[in-house]
């Protein structure tokens, strides 16, 4: 049912399926892709559509603090709440144990508006270690 309702597109990244033809994900799985690829995409970074993605990427230089997360948090949240309508976000956090070995770590904790499933996700976002 959540397939029918939530929709299918294009797998992430793109690939073949056993037949040959090209992947399609559909359902939960599909909602997390496009999450991965909001936040994976830069505002600029694609030229037909330049506002698309998210701001956390501005912060790949920035000294990693509460300051400088909580403005991730919000870069996070706006992207996703304007280019994901599938979903509300629940929660945003921030692992910076490894962050000065470059690799702060994103949780998002976020459920689906179709269904009221709550799903979680991680993503490595990759920062300059401060010196």
């Amino acid at each position: 049912m959540s397939a029918d309702v939530i929709g299918t597109g294009l797998a992430f990244p793109v690939r073949l399926d056993p037949r040959g033809a090209v992947a399609l994900s559909s359902g939960d799985e599909d909602v997390r892709e496009a999450i991965l690829i909001i936040l994976s995409t830069a505002p600029g970074e694609r030229p037909m559509r330049p506002e698309f993605g998210c701001d956390i990427h501005q912060f790949v230089f920035e000294r990693i603090d509460s300051t400088t997360t909580g403005r991730m948090d919000r870069a996070v949240r706006e992207a996703l709440h304007r280019w994901e309508p599938r979903i509300t976000v629940e929660a945003v956090a921030f692992d910076v144990d490894h962050s000065n070995e470059g690799i702060l770590m994103v949780r998002l904790d976020y459920r689906l508006r179709a269904t009221s499933a709550r799903h979680n996700l991680v993503y490595p976002f990759y920062v300059v270690p401060a010196e």
